[in-house]
C-alpha cells in the first residue's frame, strides 16, 4: 500500500505553483543560491495497538497468537522512491519480561535474531509501500496472571534515513467473541424474507465493554432494518462491484465472560428482485476505537433512524459450545442461491468508412435484469463477449480487456497485430442495469457494402456457450455492420419482443469449432483487468440479432453491390419481422 506524507504533499503543491509561475519571485534571490540538499526519508512501522495472549494453562501447552510489525515507505514514487541501504531494526522485549514469551518465525523473518531482551534485525533497501518487518510468535508467560501486560518498542537506524519508534501491547486475557453460525435457508426466491437471530459468546478470560455488531451483505440482500445505533455503508470502495451494505452497529453493556447474548428481535434479511448468488457476513468485536476505525467499509456513512439494536442474554442452554479462542470465531458467513434470471442483451453498431479510412465502433452487452450476477467466491469472469470481425476490415485498437484469438476461437500468440476475432472477458460481477461497454477502432481494408460481425455474449466456455442465467439467448448476439443502410439503429436486424418468450435463438451464436485450452478458448489469463459495472448502451447499437451472420462479398460493380444490400437489409428485416 501507499501512502502521501506531508512532506509529499507539500511538494505537489510548490510544484504546480511553480507552473503557474507564482514562484518567479525566488529568482530574486539570486542564481547562483546553492541546491538544497535532499529531504531524509522518514520510515513507520505498523503493527496491532494490542495483542491479547491465552491465560498460561494448568497444564498442557500455551496457546500462541501472532503478532506481525511492518515497515512503511511513505514514497509514491515506485521506480526512485526506495531507499537502497542497509538498515537495523531494534525490538525492545524488556517490556514483556514475565508476562510473554517471543519467538521469532524464522521462515516470516529469516534475517532477525533474539539475544537476551532484544531481537535484532537487519536487511538491505525499503521499496515504497508496506512491507513485512518482523513476525513474532508470542505466548503468555509461565507464573503471568490474568490481566498482565507488557509493551515491545520498535526502532530503527540507517544512513540517511529516519525511522519513526513504534510500541505495541501484550497482554494475558481478554474477551474473546465468537459468534454462533445460524441454520439458514439458502436456497431462495426474491421476496422470501428469514429471520437472523444473531448470537454470540465471550468465551474469554474479562468483561467485553460493549461491543461491535458487524454486518455485511452483496447486492440482491437487504436487511430493511435501520438502527439509530448502526452506520451504514452502500457500496464498499475496495469492492465496487459487488454493491456491499455493511451496517456496523455499536451495542453497550457488559458482556461476561462466559456467557451468550443474542439480540432482542432478530434482523431480518430478504432476498431481493436483484438476488441470485449472494453472501452475509456477519461478525462480532469488542468496540474499541481501533476496531470501528478498521471495521468501516471506507466510504461516507449514514446513521440509521430506527430503533436502538439491543443484545440481551441468550435463553439457557442456547448456542452452547466448547472453548476455542482463535480469531476465525468472531465472523460467520453465509452464501445464498436464489432462483432468479438476468436478460444479458447483446448490442452491435452501424459504422461507415472509405477505403482506407479508420472507423469506431462501440459495441458491447447490457444487462436487463432482474439480477445481479457475481462470482464473489470463486472469481471467474461472468460472461465474454465474442467479437469477429467483419470482412474486409481489421482491427487497429481494442480495448485492453480483450484477447485476439483465431478466427475459430482458438490461442493466438500475437496480440499486436490485427486478428480476425476476439474474446472480451467481464469481471466477476456484472450488475443490474450495467454491463460491458468496448469501442473499438478499425480500418476499411477493402470496400465492401453491408460486411458483418457478430458480436455475441455467451458464457466463458465456448464449448457451452448458454449463459445458465439468461432465460432470452436469441439476444444475445448483434452485429456490427460496416458500410451498410441506416442510420444504426437496426444494427443485426434487432426484433421487437426479442424471442417471443421462446428462450432459443433461431440459428446458432456462434459456428467456431469447440477450443481445448481455457473456458474463453485461450491458453491465456482470463482476468479482465476492469470493472464490468459501466453503463451499457453504445453508439447506435441495436438490439440483439436472431439471424445468422450475413457477408456480401463485392461484386463487379457499384450496382450489383447496391442491389445485393437491398436485398440483403430487406430479407433481413422480413426474417426480424416473422422470427
Amino acid at each position: 500500500m501507499t501512502r502521501s506524507s506531508p512532506r509529499t504533499v507539500l511538494h505537489r503543491a510548490a510544484g504546480s505553483l511553480a507552473a503557474a509561475g507564482l514562484l518567479a519571485a525566488a529568482s530574486l534571490a539570486g542564481a547562483a543560491a546553492p541546491a538544497q540538499a535532499v529531504d531524509t526519508p522518514v520510515f513507520t512501522f505498523g503493527g496491532p495497538a494490542e495483542t491479547a495472549l491465552h491465560p498460561y494453562p494448568e497444564s498442557g501447552n500455551p496457546k500462541s497468537s501472532r503478532v506481525g510489525i511492518t515497515l512503511d515507505n511513505p514514497s509514491e514514487d515506485e521506480e526512485n522512491g526506495g531507499f537502497d541501504g542497509d538498515f537495523t531494526l531494534t525490538f525492545d522485549l524488556s517490556g514483556v519480561a514475565g508476562v510473554a514469551d517471543v519467538k521469532i518465525d524464522g521462515e516470516a523473518s529469516p534475517d532477525c535474531e533474539i539475544t537476551g531482551t532484544k531481537a535484532v534485525c537487519e536487511d538491505w533497501g525499503i521499496r515504497p509501500g508496506s512491507q513485512s518487518a518482523a513476525d513474532f510468535v508470542v505466548t503468555a508467560a509461565d507464573g503471568s496472571e490474568n490481566g498482565d501486560t507488557g509493551t515491545i518498542t520498535v526502532t530503527g537506524r540507517a544512513d540517511g534515513a529516519t525511522f519513526t519508534p513504534f510500541t505495541t501491547r501484550l497482554t494475558v486475557g481478554g474477551p474473546d467473541l465468537v459468534m454462533e453460525r445460524l441454520p439458514f435457508r439458502t436456497e431462495l426466491t426474491p421476496g422470501e424474507k428469514q429471520q437472523a437471530p444473531i448470537t454470540f459468546a465471550n468465551r474469554g478470560t474479562r468483561d467485553a465493554d460493549g461491543v461491535l455488531l458487524t454486518l455485511r451483505y452483496s447486492r440482491g440482500l437487504d436487511i430493511p432494518q435501520r438502527y439509530s445505533n448502526c452506520e451504514y455503508t452502500v457500496d464498499d470502495p475496495d469492492l465496487p462491484d459487488f454493491g456491499w451494505t455493511t451496517a456496523l452497529c455499536s451495542v453497550e453493556g457488559a458482556f461476561e465472560a462466559g456467557a451468550t447474548y443474542t439480540l432482542a428481535t432478530p434482523l431480518t434479511l430478504e432476498a431481493t428482485e436483484r438476488a441470485y448468488y449472494d453472501t452475509f457476513l456477519y461478525g462480532i468485536h469488542e468496540n474499541s476505537a481501533a476496531q470501528r476505525t478498521a471495521l468501516r467499509a471506507g466510504a461516507p456513512s449514514e446513521r440509521g433512524t430506527g430503533g436502538v439494536l439491543k443484545a440481551v442474554p441468550a435463553k439457557k442452554g442456547a448456542a452452547a459450545r466448547s472453548t476455542d479462542l482463535t480469531p476465525g470465531d468472531n465472523q460467520q458467513e453465509a452464501d445464498f442461491r436464489t432462483e432468479n434470471t438476468a436478460d444479458f442483451v447483446a448490442y452491435g453498431d452501424d459504422v461507415a468508412g472509405a477505403e482506407g479510412s479508420t472507423v469506431k465502433a462501440d459495441i458491447g452487452f447490457r444487462n436487463e435484469g432482474p439480477a445481479w450476477i457475481g462470482h464473489i467466491r470463486s472469481g471467474e469472469d461472468v460472461a465474454t463477449v465474442d467479437f469477429t470481425v467483419p470482412q474486409g476490415a481489421s482491427v487497429t485498437s481494442k480495448p485492453e480487456r480483450c484477447r485476439a484469438v483465431t478466427a475459430d476461437g482458438k490461442y493466438r500468440e500475437d496480440q499486436n497485430s490485427p486478428a480476425p476475432r476476439y474474446f472480451c472477458n467481464t469481471s466477476m460481477t456484472v450488475r443490474d442495469g450495467a454491463g460491458l461497454d468496448l469501442p473499438f477502432e478499425l480500418r476499411v481494408d477493402k470496400a465492401m457494402v453491408g460486411a458483418s460481425g457478430a458480436v455475441t455474449v455467451r458464457n466463458t466456455f465456448l464449448k457451452n456457450p448458454k449463459l445458465p442465467f439468461d432465460p432470452k439467448p436469441a439476444n444475445n448476439t448483434a452485429y456490427l455492420i460496416l458500410n451498410g443502410e441506416g442510420d444504426g439503429s437496426d444494427s443485426g436486424g434487432a426484433t421487437e419482443g426479442g424471442d417471443g418468450g421462446s428462450g432459443e435463438p433461431s440459428t446458432p451464436p456462434t459456428s467456431a469449432p469447440d477450443p481445448e485450452e481455457s473456458p474463453s478458448g485461450t491458453s491465456g489469463s482470463s482476468s479482465s483487468g476492469g470493472s464490468s459495472a459501466g453503463t451499457a448502451g453504445g453508439s447506435g447499437g441495436g438490439l440483439a440479432s436472431t439471424g445468422s451472420i450475413a457477408l456480401i462479398a463485392s461484386g463487379t460493380a457499384a450496382a450489383a453491390l447496391a442491389a445485393g444490400l437491398v436485398l440483403f437489409t430487406a430479407a433481413r428485416r422480413r426474417a426480424a419481422r416473422h422470427s
